[in-house]
């Protein structure tokens, strides 16, 4: 991905202007910044949700700002797994069930044993089938963290405060598998207020508050 003199404004407030850099394959980008500096605002132009207001966001020679980039079926944004503050995971449904309906919008094929398999590796035995509702806030977003277990043919996460919520041991499972899309050549574009602790060098990109 080439990120190419972009600039966000927002509420009449620049977020930043003029914004460039790069992710290359097997790269691990950590965006930091306090609040307000822009970083989620960034991680959604990036994944293809939001426009920015000038710039160019280039990946695997797609424009994905140009008025003629397609929505959220580009090749681009069809190798992406981006992970929101929404968790967009449905109440009503069970972990199962919401995660059988992401992969059909996404048109991944998987079967109803590797949705139990990844849940299991989730802590999220015997969890499968009960309502998300009843679930506590961590065990939700494990429910929406089994994404990225999910989309074999990913090559760029895009990850908003993955952390938020989770225990040690959902951390560490979280951190681990990120470690190994890393050495697969992955790349990962993220945030978060807590400590990285993913041995692998890492790029940060340092955002600060306009006022």
């Amino acid at each position: 991905m080439w990120v190419n003199q972009l600039s966000i404004t927002k509420r009449d407030r620049v977020l930043f202007d003029n914004l460039t850099f790069s992710v290359d394959a097997g790269q691990l980008l950590y965006i930091k910044g306090p609040n307000g500096a822009g970083k989620t605002s960034l991680l959604r132009v990036l994944a293809g949700l939001s426009a920015a207001n000038s710039g160019d966001v280039i990946m695997n020679s797609t424009n994905m700002s140009s008025s003629e980039a397609s929505p959220s079926h580009t090749p681009s944004v069809s190798n992406t797994v981006y992970f929101g503050h929404k968790l967009g995971i449905n109440s009503m449904l069970s972990p199962v069930e919401n995660l059988q309906f992401w992969c059909q919008c996404s048109e991944i094929t998987v079967t109803k044993n590797q949705i139990y398999d990844v849940l299991a590796k989730l802590s999220l035995v015997g969890l499968e089938d009960v309502p998300v509702s009843n679930l506590s806030a961590g065990q939700q977003r494990r429910t929406a963290l089994a994404r990225f277990w999910l989309q074999p043919n990913a090559s760029l996460w895009i990850m908003d405060e993955p952390f938020t919520a989770l225990d040690v041991e959902g951390v560490s499972v979280l951190s681990e598998h990120i470690h190994q899309f890393l050495c697969k050549g992955g790349a990962v574009i993220m945030t978060s207020h807590q400590s990285l602790d993913i041995a692998y060098p890492t790029t940060e990109l340092q955002l600060e508050y306009r006022h």
